[in-house]
């Protein structure tokens, strides 16, 4: 007869496996670990989801910069030009005369991103002949803002007062001045996206004389990027 107190020895899992690796959850797991062909699929699948999370990133940096990020041309107005000290006798300004000019530039940035630019340089010409020279500091343009500009023209009182043109022109009212304004700098959107830009700007002004204001403006805008 067998004691009472005598315990029994345990019963042995098959194959070496514990209750819990005869679940189906444990066996569909073992199935797909044990068979190649799903592993490559599920492979597959993986490599198939991010390269399609890669092309969607591309696509939409690629639409930012060809709208959101895309360089717009700046724009460069000559807003006036005041005449400071003109001395004339008989409306013809006199010889030695010291005239100045302030030309009032405005910078137009139509970028998300800001437009650094250095010195600023413009160039008056009458009849042809340069006779004046301003250059204005360098500054910024901040994204969609405009950036006014002040400079002092120092005109070449000779040069102005040996053209033939000039006591017509005073006789008749009026003195037409050209003026050349250039304009160059750089745009910068993030890290990637940089341009460099330079914007010139030629007028043709029409100064009322009796009035010492600019009667008639008219300019063209050229961009280079």
């Amino acid at each position: 007869m067998v004691d009472k107190d005598q315990v029994l020895p345990l019963a042995f899992s098959t194959n070496g496996r514990s209750a819990e690796d005869n679940t189906p959850v444990a066996a569909d797991e073992a199935k797909l670990t044990a068979d190649p062909k799903t592993r490559r699929r599920r492979c597959f699948k993986i490599c198939g989801v991010i390269t399609a999370a890669f092309l969607l990133i591309a696509i939409l940096i690629i639409v930012l910069i060809f709208t959101l990020f895309r360089v717009r041309d700046p724009i460069i107005k000559l807003d006036g030009v005041e005449i400071n000290n003109l001395g004339t006798l008989m409306g013809i300004p006199k010889q030695g005369t010291n005239i100045t000019l302030t030309a009032h530039v405005i910078v137009k940035n139509p970028n998300i991103a800001s437009f650094r630019y250095p010195n600023t340089t413009t160039m008056l010409y009458y009849h042809g002949n340069v006779v004046g020279e301003a250059r204005g500091p360098p500054g910024k343009a901040k994204a969609q803002r405009s950036q006014r500009i002040t400079a002092s023209v120092d005109l070449f009182t000779g040069r102005f007062m040996a053209d033939p043109n000039l006591m017509s022109d005073v006789a008749a009212g009026t003195i037409v001045v050209g003026s050349y304004t250039k304009v160059g700098g750089r745009i910068r959107m993030l890290k990637f996206v940089q341009r460099h830009v330079v914007v010139t700007m030629n007028c043709t002004l029409t100064i009322n004389v009796p009035t010492r204001s600019i009667q008639e403006q008219k300019c063209k805008r050229h961009v280079k990027l």
